[in-house]
C-alpha cells in the first residue's frame, strides 16, 4: 500500500477514532515519541556500533521508525499540522540553504 503524508494522518486519525478513543495528550505523545527516538537508537548502536545484542533482544530498525512515525503523525493531528506541507516547505527551504553547501564540504569529499 502506497500513501501520502495526508492519507497516512488521515488513516491515523481514523484509527484513534475506532480504536484508540481518544489521542494521548500532546506532552504525552512528546514523551512517547522520545522513548520511540531510543527504542531506535538502541538497535542503531547494536547493529552498527560498538555495542552488542542482548540475549533475547530483537533488532528492527524499521519497525522502531514506524513507531516513531506513528506518534509524529498523532502529535501533527492534534497540533493541526499538515505533514505534506510541512516537509515540502523543508525540502525547498534546505534546497535554497544548502543547494551547494554540502557539496563544497571538503569533509565529505571522498
Amino acid at each position: 500500500m502506497k500513501m501520502e503524508l495526508k492519507e497516512a494522518q488521515k488513516i491515523v486519525d481514523d484509527w484513534i477514532r475506532d480504536y484508540g478513543v481518544r489521542y494521548f495528550s500532546e506532552l504525552t505523545n512528546m514523551a512517547i515519541l522520545t522513548e520511540e527516538v531510543g527504542e531506535l537508537a538502541r538497535v542503531i548502536a547494536r547493529q552498527y556500533g560498538d555495542q552488542s545484542v542482548k540475549e533475547g533482544e530483537t533488532m528492527n530498525a524499521a519497525e522502531e521508525m514506524a513507531d516513531i512515525l506513528w506518534v509524529l503523525i498523532c502529535l501533527a493531528n492534534q497540533t493541526g499540522v499538515d505533514l505534506t506541507s510541512a516537509f515540502e516547505q523543508t525540502i525547498a527551504k534546505k534546497t535554497k540553504r544548502d543547494k551547494y553547501r554540502h557539496k563544497n564540504n571538503p569533509k565529505l569529499s571522498r
